[in-house]
């Protein structure tokens, strides 16, 4: 548990209550700042363990790596805009921060701060930073902030909180023993050495979905296009691809052995038909690109899909999306059929957050409020869990 300089550091007393009476061990580290909040003898007289503050006291260093290390989850409530801020750029000036990056557990956040400071651009890019580097923000509350005013931006509530963290960390493991092949990312057609014909896909949704599978149990490959995002789960073997026929290749090879494969990679439709061994000079004021299509993943998969497997599909559309996504999942005898709308605010490429209607083979649709892209991965999963063992 780490503890940050906030009012809000009063909820935590019974935060660690609940956490010790749920049979967690608790360790916590606060920062210098937090100790004007909450006292330290009153968090160790709760968790039962000290508190760790500085760096360096009484003659002794404080191993940070080994408490990072130690931890099934580093939970920072409340997470102050100072902090928020520090982590986000890789500040390492406390006990605190630098826990949090040797850290090899995952890491959750429940931000606190005035209304005003919550909706500031700067505090938004930090918590999109976080989402980025893999932390689960926790949501806001709304209601009587410190300054008397009311609005977005109070720490949850200790049993929200708790929730949360049960929800998305401490599941049981109903994917035990199973393979999953998840793909991810665009791919690159090239047109020469410099230059190929790509999208705008990050990676972001099909990696979350690949460490939610793997935190339930499973065994993921990770079939990952030319993507900046990563991830540390150890069960998750990833296997880098560029081109539309790298990825058709991988999926098909490792389909064989999957119990489920999650298709959410942006392929490329088309490609150029000739690949020159040069650089492309610029000459005249057109250039005609003869272009044909990639292999069809999805398809392919649907085509040699046995009964006891379960295969998941993406459609990102623009026009007449629920008609497309329902005949898109027929076609390519998909069990579930994702489905992202670019005429939606914050979905769709690029974003960290997404907002899903997901249509299953037996009819039913499912839409779902906007939410980070590891919760919208978690609905997935959930859905995918429900249909493999019903």
């Amino acid at each position: 548990m780490g503890i940050t300089g906030s009012i809000a550091a009063y909820k935590t007393i019974l935060l660690i209550r609940e956490l010790v009476k749920a049979n967690a061990e608790v360790k916590v580290v606060m920062t210098t700042a937090a100790k004007d909040f909450v006292s330290p003898l009153t968090l160790s007289t709760l968790s039962k363990n000290p508190v760790a503050i500085e760096l360096f006291a009484d003659g002794s260093w404080s191993n940070h790596v080994m408490l990072g290390r130690w931890a099934d989850l580093f939970l920072i409530a409340p997470l102050s805009c100072n902090t928020m801020a520090k982590m986000a750029h890789g500040f390492c000036d406390n006990l605190l921060l630098a826990t949090y990056l040797s850290a090899t557990c995952p890491v959750a956040a429940a931000p606190a701060m005035d209304e005003d400071m919550w909706h500031h651009p700067a505090t938004k890019a930090n918590l999109a930073t976080l989402s980025e580097h893999g932390v689960q923000i926790i949501p806001v509350e709304t209601g009587e902030l410190a300054s008397g005013l009311h609005g977005e931006g109070r720490m949850a509530e200790p049993s929200a909180i708790l929730s949360f963290i049960e929800k998305y960390f401490f599941r049981e493991p109903d994917l035990e023993g199973k393979t999953a092949i998840v793909s991810a990312g665009p791919t690159h057609e090239p047109l020469d050495p410099v230059r190929f014909i790509s999208n705008h896909s990050s990676g972001k949704m099909g990696v979350a979905i690949a460490e939610e599978l793997a935190s339930r149990g499973a065994h993921v490959h990770l079939v990952l296009g030319p993507s900046q995002v990563t991830t540390r789960q150890n069960n998750i073997t990833i296997h880098p691809v560029t081109t539309a026929a790298d990825m058709y290749q991988d999926c098909v090879r490792l389909f064989d052995e999957a119990d489920l494969a999650v298709m959410s990679a942006a392929v490329a439709d088309y490609k150029p038909a000739d690949i020159s061994k040069e650089k492309i000079k610029k000459e005249g004021d057109k250039m005609v690109l003869e272009l044909v299509k990639t292999m069809d993943i999805l398809q392919a998969l649907g085509d040699k899909k046995k009964k006891q497997q379960l295969l998941v599909g993406f459609a990102l559309e623009t026009i007449n999306e629920k008609e497309y996504a329902r005949n898109k999942m027929i076609k390519k005898n998909a069990d579930i059929m994702v489905l992202n709308s670019l005429n939606d605010n914050g979905a769709g490429f690029g974003y960290n957050t997404n907002k899903i209607t997901i249509f299953e083979k037996d009819g039913n649709e499912l839409q779902y409020e906007q939410k980070s892209k590891q919760q919208v991965a978690h609905d997935i999963v959930d859905r995918i869990v429900k249909m493999l063992y019903a």
